[in-house]
C-alpha cells in the first residue's frame, strides 16, 4: 500500500499489539503514527512509529494543537494531520489491544459492489456477521429486537465508501451492557460485506476504521462530550455527510481481533448514559438538516451537524472554536474542499 498512514493513540509503552502495528507497517511501507499523552513513558521508542509526543505535539505549528484538552483520545485528531502533512491519501485506526491479522494490510478500494441498506432506519449491522445477539456500542437500546432489513431483498451495486469499518474478534466492540450480561469472546463472518446509506443509521468506531481522502474532514472526534460517545458521535456526523454527497458506510468482516485492555465497565456505563437516552432523537436531528453536496460544503455541513448536538446540549459551545480550528489546519494541509466528490 501506498501513500497509507496507521494512527493509534496510547498512554502504554510499547506492548505486543503496538509492536504488531510496527512490524506490519514496515513491512507494507505505512507510515505509523502513535499520539501520546500525559502519563505516556517519556522514554517511548518503537521502530517502525514515529511518536507523537505531548511535546512535539504542543510544536506543531497549528492551532489546534495548543486547544486540545489533555488526557483526552481527542488528541487523536492531531495524528491524523500528522499523516495528512506527510501525504497520506489513506489513513487507517486503530487502538493498542487490538491485533492486526494479515488481511488488515491487504489494500482497499473506494469504490464496492456490494449490498446496500437504504432506508432502513436504525440497522444492526453486526448481526449480518453473526447469529448471536449481538449489536455494537452506541446502538440504541430500543432499536435492539428490531429486525435488519434483508440482504436478499437489498439492491446491490457499485457505491463509493470513503469510510469502512473492519470488525473486531474475540472482544468486538460492545457496549457496557453487552458486557455485563452477556458472553464474549464473539467471532464473526470474515467474508460478509454491506454497505449502509442514506436512510439508515447504525454506529461505528475508531479501532479498525479506513478513511479515504475524500472523508478526511469527518475524521475529527469531539472533546467536549462523554468520553464513551466521542467517535460513536463522530459516527453519526459522518454517516449525515456520507447521505449528502451520496457515499455508503462499509462495514467488512474482522481484520483484527481484540485482547482488550483493562476497563471499569460500571464507569464505561456511566459514560454511554447520554449515548442510551439520546442516540435516536440526535440522528433525527441531523436527519432534518439542510445539508449541500460536494467537497466544498463540508465545512458548512460539519458546523451545521455539531451546531445540532450543542443545541441539543450534548456537546459543548466550547467545541465549535476547537472544529474551526480544525477545518482551519485542513485548509492549511491543502485537504478542505479536496477529494474526488461525488461519483
Amino acid at each position: 500500500m501506498t501513500d497509507t498512514a496507521l494512527v493509534i493513540t496510547s498512554i502504554s509503552a510499547p506492548n505486543p499489539a503496538l509492536r504488531a502495528c510496527a512490524e506490519g507497517c514496515l513491512r507494507h511501507g505505512i507510515d505509523f503514527f502513535v499520539v501520546g499523552d500525559t502519563k505516556s513513558p517519556a522514554d517511548f521508542s518503537l521502530g517502525g512509529c514515529q511518536f507523537l509526543s505531548l511535546d512535539s505535539q504542543r510544536r506543531m505549528p497549528l492551532r489546534i494543537a495548543s486547544l486540545l484538552p489533555e488526557r483526552h483520545y481527542a488528541r487523536k485528531n492531531l495524528g491524523y494531520l500528522a499523516a495528512m502533512a506527510r501525504g497520506a491519501h489513506t489513513i487507517i485506526e486503530t487502538d493498542d489491544d487490538n491485533f492486526p491479522r494479515e488481511s488488515f494490510w491487504l489494500e482497499k478500494g473506494r469504490v464496492h459492489r456490494v449490498p446496500l441498506v437504504r432506508d432502513g432506519g436504525w440497522v444492526n449491522v453486526y448481526r449480518y456477521f453473526t447469529d448471536a445477539m449481538i449489536w455494537p456500542r452506541g446502538f440504541p437500546l430500543e432499536e435492539i429486537q428490531a429486525p435488519v432489513p434483508d440482504l436478499q431483498t437489498s439492491a446491490q451495486r457499485e457505491i463509493v465508501c470513503p469510510i469502512q469499518q473492519g470488525l473486531a474478534d474475540d472482544n468486538p466492540d460492545v457496549d457496557a451492557i453487552y458486557r455485563l450480561t452477556r458472553e464474549l469472546p464473539q467471532r464473526f463472518d470474515a467474508a460478509a460485506q454491506v454497505a449502509i446509506g442514506e436512510g439508515s443509521w447504525t454506529s461505528f468506531n475508531s479501532q479498525n476504521t479506513t478513511w479515504f481522502r475524500e472523508a478526511f474532514p469527518l475524521l475529527y472526534i469531539p472533546s467536549y462530550c462523554s468520553f464513551r460517545m466521542c467517535d460513536i458521535w463522530r459516527s453519526f456526523i459522518a454517516q449525515r455527510i456520507c447521505w449528502a454527497n451520496g457515499w455508503g458506510v462499509l462495514f467488512h468482516g474482522p481484520t483484527v481481533y481484540q485482547e482488550r485492555n483493562e476497563h471499569d465497565l460500571l464507569r464505561d456505563f456511566k459514560d454511554e448514559v447520554p449515548g442510551y437516552l439520546n442516540n435516536v432523537k440526535i440522528c433525527k436531528a441531523l436527519a432534518g438538516l439542510e445539508l449541500a453536496t460536494g467537497d466544498s460544503h463540508m465545512p458548512d455541513n460539519l458546523r451545521s451537524c455539531y451546531r445540532a448536538f450543542v443545541e441539543l446540549g450534548l456537546i459543548g459551545e466550547e467545541e465549535m472554536p476547537l472544529l474551526d480550528a480544525w477545518l482551519e489546519a485542513l485548509a492549511s494541509l491543502g485537504q478542505a474542499g479536496k477529494g474526488q466528490g461525488r461519483d
